[in-house]
């Protein structure tokens, strides 16, 4: 049996790069809150990816 993953981040976007830790996806950091919608949009648009709001400042994108 073949395992596969279905889901996972594409990528994070924070107003506070102390939030988020080391891991795999890119970590794009925005200047405020307008710059951090306007990455995360057009990011999503780009990799056909979903932008969860964490409400802590940040969001991912997440490939479903």
């Amino acid at each position: 049996m073949k395992t596969q993953i279905s889901k996972y981040i594409l990528a994070v976007v924070t107003l506070d790069p102390a939030l988020v830790g080391s891991g795999g996806a890119p970590v794009f950091v925005a200047r405020d809150r307008a710059e951090q919608d306007r990455i995360a949009t057009y990011l999503a648009r780009i990799t056909e990816g979903v932008v969860h709001d964490l409400e802590n400042g940040v969001y991912i994108l997440v490939k479903h």
